[in-house]
């Protein structure tokens, strides 16, 4: 005889990050009964502590935005760039319903979007690319409506808050940066100080929340407005199955263990690899095991029981994981800052990477994760990881680097912490930082020709859009090159980040699991970076983490209502 069930349900979804959090809201707004369960006590996961962009082609919101964008210039797109590597019928279920799912969450939910006019997708030589439209972020949310619930949306990384915890958005850096710039950035200044100093009056952190921390707040909101339950302090501890059907899960939480039984299926979305150390070994490069972006609480424990319970790992990828360019700043009370250098610093003109033989190995202006993938491939010839960003005075002055933000005068405590290495010479800066003198000069050098011609003729940086979007567009004639030097110069230690994993659950078009013989296990799905890349470990464009997690998860809910086909 079988054991009891503590509970039922139609739908129970483990993990609220935003895939979890979107299939849940769907499929309660279907009618589903939805359990929505939580290991941490907040909501968010990776997601929270991201820009919060999407890459979703197609979309009526980019019409809106005036930059209407194609579908089937986004199919050739990604034909282009994931070549032979398969998921085509994933990326056509992925384009035919992104628009849907966007449109249909604006329609019952709190869920908002505004397409970019300009953020190109990362790898514009390819044919069906394009500068604007794809990319997605969330409106502003005011965090004050979430009531006691505020506290359980997860907040930023502390390294992205200022002034005891106030966002800021990339269209603020400027205005704070430079207030008296114009009377328009005085006057957004003046506003965000205001709204700052009345919220640390009442709350934690500031209550403006943008990027990743408002699309979370928003999915909260809209399932408390729903009533879908959340049980926080509830992880999984295994899947039951009962004639080759997952028919629920064995949850543990503050009451124990319990039985929930899934009348329609359960859904994994708990973040991926992650700190996984089994999963990480397996498959990861040795030199990007020890960093990873997401919360410590993220173990891996969809993937880890999804396999167990017969689930095929979905590893042939370009790459198992998705990565970013991180420096690290040893605190004097033993904790660490993290820092992403996504935008901010390294497409920036003044600015090169050198690998221990001293020489540059890729264009410093290209997407986080592609930098990344340039540093693993030399790190297969020679000694790459870490590598370092080199720049003079003037261009701390201008841009700032990593932790070093832009204008900072005081440098003696980043120097004093080993985070910023300062030499007065070229060649005193080479042995500070390990590596051939002669070549860093020669490096340097070779630079310097190319910043006069405008042409990066080793790595080509700033000749795609991308690029020079995040160039200093003030700085000619090419946005990402000027000459380094004189002196002093400096060195910033950056090793590559797993911001998400490719690796995955092997699913379908409706997040299904599939098994070894590339069948549905009847009764669970898979989301989020629990499910195989769809982009086959490729890097497309801003947001195409987030971007398949909430089609999928939107797909996902409609087939576990019978709404078969999804569309």
């Amino acid at each position: 005889m079988s054991e009891a069930w503590d509970d039922e349900v139609d739908l129970l979804v483990i993990g609220a990050g935003v895939a979890g959090m979107t299939a849940a809201l769907v499929g309660a707004l279907e009618g589903l009964r939805v359990l929505l369960c939580e290991k941490t006590d907040m909501v968010g996961g990776i997601t929270a502590t991201s820009g919060g962009t999407i890459w979703v082609p197609g979309s009526s919101q980019s019409v809106r935005a005036d930059v209407p964008d194609s579908s089937a210039d986004a199919a050739r797109y990604l034909a282009s760039v994931i070549g032979a590597r398969g998921g085509e019928a994933q990326r056509a279920a992925f384009l035919e319903a992104g628009p849907l799912a966007l449109d249909d969450l604006e329609a019952r939910t709190d869920v908002r979007f505004v397409a970019a006019q300009a953020h190109p997708d990362y790898l514009g030589n390819h044919p069906g690319a394009a500068f604007g439209g794809r990319a997605l972020g969330p409106e502003p949310f005011d965090g004050r409506l979430l009531g006691a619930d505020f506290d359980r949306v997860r907040p930023p990384r502390p390294e992205f808050l200022v002034l005891g915890g106030m966002m800021v958005a990339r269209t603020d850096i400027a205005p704070l940066l430079k207030p008296f710039a114009s009377r328009a950035n005085l006057s957004q200044v003046v506003r965000l100080l205001t709204r700052q100093a009345r919220d640390r009056l009442r709350y934690r952190r500031g209550t403006r929340l943008v990027m990743g921390n408002a699309l979370v707040a928003r999915l909260l909101h809209s399932l408390r407005r729903q009533g879908v339950p959340i049980r926080f302090g509830t992880g999984l501890a295994e899947l039951v199955r009962q004639g080759g059907r997952v028919v629920g899960a064995v949850l543990e939480g503050p009451a124990g263990r319990r039985r929930i039984r899934a009348l329609r299926g359960v859904m994994l979305a708990t973040g991926g690899i992650a700190w996984n150390p089994v999963l990480r070994e397996q498959l990861f490069p040795e030199a990007a095991r020890p960093l990873s972006l997401a919360p410590e609480t993220h173990t891996g424990d969809g993937i880890a029981t999804g396999l167990r319970s017969g689930a095929a790992l979905d590893a042939e990828m370009d790459s198992p994981g998705l990565w970013m360019p991180c420096s690290v700043l040893e605190r004097p009370n033993g904790t660490r800052a993290v820092w992403p250098h996504i935008l901010l610093d390294r497409a920036k003109p003044g600015l090169i990477a050198v690998n221990s033989t001293g020489r540059r190995f890729v264009n410093e202006s290209d997407s986080y994760h592609d930098f990344c993938m340039g540093m693993l491939r030399a790190q297969e010839t020679a000694p790459s990881i870490p590598a370092h960003l080199i720049c003079d005075r003037s261009f701390i002055r201008d841009y700032g680097i990593g932790l070093v933000h832009q204008g900072t005068r005081r440098l003696a405590p980043f120097i004093d912490a080993g985070y910023l290495i300062e030499a007065p010479t070229l060649r005193e800066l080479a042995g500070r930082i390990g590596v051939p003198p002669e070549a860093l000069e020669q490096t340097v050098a070779e630079h310097n020709r190319f910043a006069e011609t405008g042409v990066d003729e080793a790595f080509g940086k700033g000749s795609s859009p991308m690029n020079r979007f995040n160039g200093d567009a003030g700085h000619g004639p090419n946005p990402c090159l000027r000459p380094i030097g004189p002196g002093p110069f400096y060195a910033v230690a950056v090793r590559p980040a797993e911001l998400a994993g490719s690796a995955g659950l092997r699913a379908d078009g409706d997040g299904r699991v599939l098994d070894t013989a590339g069948q549905p296990i009847e009764g669970l799905y898979v989301g989020g970076n629990d499910m195989g890349s769809i982009f086959r470990g490729t890097y497309p464009g801003p947001g195409t983490t987030i971007g398949p997690a909430i089609v999928f998860a939107w797909r996902t809910a409609r087939h576990a209502a019978g709404m078969t086909p999804a569309l």
